[in-house]
């Protein structure tokens, strides 16, 4: 099906709703496919700290920034906006339980029988991941009800393997390319 107007009566047509319940629009942008990856870091106290994402986009090449997003009333903000660095790991396809287990509020040890390794800079990073990157805490930003964290990656690692995707409220992985 071509996206192609073939006429400007496209043009007249109302273009969607301008109220609307939260919940509507979660379910919309559930129609875009992310990946999945959980971000870590060390607390002041020692605990490690992790949680599944897929709010995770490149910001810039140069500097080297990302982005990823914390809801204002996570346990766990404090912890991330007053940290020195995180790691922000990339699940692979065959990471959906691992990818539920850092979802889960009701796990009390994210960490127990996960092999994970620390990095030179101190944190925690998730041993077969398909991409580590290692970011030091560089601005934060409340917008909405999220706290906007962008980090400026400090070092990568990658391995091989197809990423876990979630789409329509379900995680899935890639198919064949086009």
């Amino acid at each position: 099906m071509s996206m192609i107007a073939e006429d400007t009566f496209m043009c007249d047509r109302e273009w969607g709703h301008t109220e609307f319940e939260p919940k509507a629009l979660r379910n919309l942008l559930g129609c875009y496919p992310t990946g999945v990856a959980v971000v870590i870091t060390r607390a002041a106290d020692g605990r490690d700290v992790g949680l599944t994402i897929n709010s995770f986009a490149s910001l810039s090449l140069d500097p080297p920034l990302v982005l990823w997003s914390l809801v204002n009333h996570s346990p766990n903000l404090s912890v991330f906006r007053d940290c020195r660095h995180f790691t922000i790991n990339i699940l692979g396809k065959e990471h959906q339980e691992l990818a539920m287990r850092f979802a889960n509020p009701r796990i009390e040890n994210k960490f127990a029988d996960v092999a994970t390794h620390v990095t030179p800079e101190g944190v925690p990073a998730l041993h077969g991941a398909i991409a580590t990157l290692v970011c030091e805490n560089h601005k934060q930003d409340h917008i909405g009800d999220h706290l906007l964290m962008v980090g400026h990656v400090r070092r990568i690692s990658s391995e091989t393997g197809k990423p876990l995707v979630f789409h329509g409220g379900t995680f899935t992985a890639l198919h064949e390319a086009l």
